[in-house]
């Protein structure tokens, strides 16, 4: 069964970071495009970036140049480093393959205020 477990959440100032880590299991994780993604209150989930195999890496437009993906086979762990954190970035950070099709995560309140 698979299963995402993601961690690392909190509460920062604007201009902060935070490192969030999402562990999987019941998957052959080396060969997953990995992906995280978020959903704010009253809005749709997003993709916020992905990694592949090759350790290749795309995010989005709202995040390009502030967050680094990362992944560690070995740990069957994917991460997402945010750095200079804005209030726009508040929301429940959640991780799974790309495209989406295994079961969700409880996911990881990141809230971004002063």
């Amino acid at each position: 069964q698979v299963q995402f477990v993601e961690s690392g959440g909190g509460l920062v100032q604007p201009g902060g970071s935070l490192r969030l880590s999402c562990a999987a299991s019941g998957i052959v994780f080396n060969i997953y495009t990995m992906s995280w993604y978020r959903q704010a209150r009253g809005k749709q989930r997003e993709w916020v970036a992905h990694i592949d195999t090759g350790h290749n890496t795309n995010y989005a437009d709202s995040v390009k140049g502030r967050f680094t993906i990362s992944r560690d086979n070995a740990k069957n762990t994917v991460y997402l480093q945010m750095n200079s954190l804005k209030p726009e970035d508040t929301a429940v950070y959640y991780c799974n393959e790309l495209p989406a099709i295994a079961p969700w995560g409880q996911g990881t309140q990141v809230t971004v205020s002063s």
